[in-house]
């Protein structure tokens, strides 16, 4: 028998499996975190970019942008040494900024923003905040070719230079995180975000976009016109991280804010696929703890993933603890459609961000058994058409006698393969 820790919010599950179950994972044994001085190499030798030194000098204003609480990226690190270097670089501590790039998520609590940045930054360096549903905090500038507003946070206008600052992980419909969704959806008018992200979804033909998907960058329309948006920012650095289970830097890139996205999400592709010869009756996934289970939007990435690892009409336990919730107080309205069809057809006319993540969530809960181990009401995991578990072995119970299985310690981080 096997033992393993499954991580829940800030604790964790212990399950004991025997050889039925393999587990799905790609994280080094024992790799160590980058220090301050491998980082600062890395800012040294930026991709097709000058250095930070090189980029900036005394008469410059410098704005950072961060991912809020949703997102774990190393950003109390980075900003550090990002920091500092700035200010040895000449400019004042006055001209710097940093804005949470928020989207359309709740503010940042005064505790998380110590946690993302540290009590030393937060008493030095001015914070901003962002609204997707104040007007008042945007400036507006122009369409795309597509026809999107470009509604952009009025602070990307307001400092010299803009630096980028994100995760690299999956997404289940923009590919991958981090770059261009730093600004958008990160920074934008709630519609300008509806306008791109409405993208992943084809109207005519039904379901998803072709194009549209974890791991695509090329021919992804999301992708693309959220990259279009944020190009007329025209950022002057972006810094790409990779983190552990323990949310420590592992890996970085950085340099041009678009190329040195695109070697970031290539490699990240790379190292973060595993293959697997054939799909299974049973999936069990954690999120991997908080902040990738801090709400039911965020989880919903992971069980993405274990989508890909299950057999048609097999079962997938996804623990989650959801101490956020929902993520937004009206998601729920979305499961009064009596199936993923008809909530596609109220999108048409519609159209929300998290309608989509619950259309997303509810074609899974037709194709599979889902159970939810969470903090959630069990009535309202009902009502999303999940069944609502109390422990592992209740939810292990159900499940009853199965052939095989995958366990994903952090689900989202992994991108499960079929090698036929």
């Amino acid at each position: 028998m096997n033992e393993i820790d499954l991580r829940y919010g800030e604790e964790s599950i212990n399950l004991t499996f025997d050889d039925r179950l393999t587990v799905l994972s790609t994280e080094p044994q024992n790799e160590p975190p980058l220090s301050d001085i491998e980082i600062g190499n890395a800012l040294d030798a930026p991709l097709e970019s000058p250095a930070l030194d090189e980029l900036v000098n005394t008469n410059d204003s410098v704005l950072i942008v961060v991912s809020d609480a949703t997102r774990a990226t190393g950003s109390a690190q980075i900003v550090n040494l990002v920091v500092r270097r700035l200010i040895q670089s000449g400019v004042s501590p006055t001209n710097i900024g940093i804005i949470f790039a928020t989207g359309i998520h709740r503010p940042v609590t005064p505790e998380e923003r110590v946690e993302l940045l540290t009590q030393f930054i937060v008493q030095r360096v001015r914070t901003l905040d962002h609204d997707a549903y104040n007007r008042d905090a945007f400036v507006s500038l122009g369409t795309t070719e597509r026809g999107t507003p470009i509604e952009l946070n009025r602070a990307l206008t307001e400092f010299s230079k803009t630096i980028l600052l994100g995760g690299i992980n999956f997404h289940y419909f923009a590919g991958f995180t981090g770059g261009r969704k730093s600004i958008c959806p990160g920074l934008a008018s709630a519609e300008t975000i509806e306008s791109t992200h409405m993208l992943a979804l084809d109207f005519q033909r039904g379901g998803r976009r072709a194009g549209v998907g974890v791991g695509l960058l090329d021919g992804n329309a999301v992708h693309e016109e959220c990259e279009r948006v944020a190009e007329i920012i025209r950022p002057a650095f972006g810094i790409y991280t990779v983190v552990d289970r323990l949310k420590r830097v592992v890996k970085v890139h950085c340099g041009d804010w678009r190329l040195a996205h695109r070697v970031a999400c290539e490699a990240y592709l790379k190292e973060h696929s595993v293959a697997i010869q054939d799909k299974r009756d049973l999936v069990i996934a954690s999120c991997g703890g908080l902040p990738h289970d801090i709400n039911l939007i965020q989880a919903h990435k992971a069980l993405e993933m274990a989508s890909y690892a299950c057999k048609e009409g097999g079962s997938i336990i996804l623990i989650a603890e959801c101490r956020d919730g929902f993520g937004r107080s009206d998601f729920l309205k979305w499961f009064d459609s009596t199936d993923s069809a008809a909530l596609e057809r109220r999108l048409v006319d519609q159209y929300e961000v998290n309608g989509q993540t619950a259309w997303s969530l509810l074609t899974k809960a037709e194709r599979f058994h889902l159970q939810l181990i969470s903090s959630l009401n069990h009535a309202d995991v009902h009502r999303m058409k999940m069944d609502a578990a109390k422990t592992l072995e209740q939810a292990l119970k159900r499940v009853g006698d199965y052939r095989n299985g995958f366990i994903m310690p952090r689900g989202a981080s992994v991108l499960p393969r079929l090698t036929s």
